[in-house]
């Protein structure tokens, strides 16, 4: 797990911090991305392969996700030329730099719902 900076949890002026944290929020927010990324971590997959493993997200929502994501450099999106066209989206070495994110969430969820659930 990367440590933060000690001086960005000292420093009393804590809006360079709060800009950064904010900028991350964005990259990852809404209740989807995460999960589209950890379904991406075990490799490339179709549409309709993460529309299977993100349960509960329609169609549409996936579509302008997905779209969202590659904008944000966190995916990437291959056309294969076959009839019809293939295609699969890939995480991103920069979307991939998630990963300690994503499973000290998943940690702490265990632990979360260990906590509520008793």
């Amino acid at each position: 797990m990367v440590q933060p900076e000690d001086s960005i949890f000292e420093d009393r002026d804590c809006s360079k911090a709060m800009l950064l944290i904010k900028d991350a929020l964005e990259a990852v927010e809404g209740r989807w991305k995460l999960l589209i990324l950890y379904s991406l971590c075990s490799g490339p997959k179709r549409f309709t392969e993460i529309a299977r493993e993100v349960h509960g997200i329609r169609d549409k929502a996936l579509a302008k996700e997905l779209k969202n994501m590659q904008e944000s450099k966190l995916i990437r999106r291959d056309v294969y030329d076959t009839f019809p066209p293939t295609v699969e989206y890939t995480i991103t070495e920069h979307g991939a730099s998630l990963r300690n994110v994503l499973y000290e969430l998943l940690s702490w969820g265990r632990t979360h719902r260990k906590e509520i659930l008793g």
